[in-house]
């Protein structure tokens, strides 16, 4: 599922290690959900929602896959 962390926090200039404190989680989380290996529990997506001050579908498109094209 294609998401838009990296580049919301970049815009933020935090680190990963400092928003994984703002919504409690580890930075390896952070870092895994940035490269798309694992997709945030409904709870988290709402926590990054929040600290982003965003809606869920303006960090995650699950219809997009990790280079921006629909998947099958």
């Amino acid at each position: 599922m294609r998401n838009e962390i990296r580049d919301r926090r970049d815009a933020e200039g935090i680190s990963q290690a400092d928003l994984a404190e703002a919504v409690g989680v580890t930075r390896q989380t952070i870092n895994a959900i940035e490269r798309e290996r694992y997709d945030p529990s409904i709870e988290l997506a709402f926590k990054l929602a929040r600290h982003f001050d965003c809606r869920i579908e303006d960090l995650f498109d699950p219809e997009l896959d990790g280079n921006g094209t629909a998947e099958e």
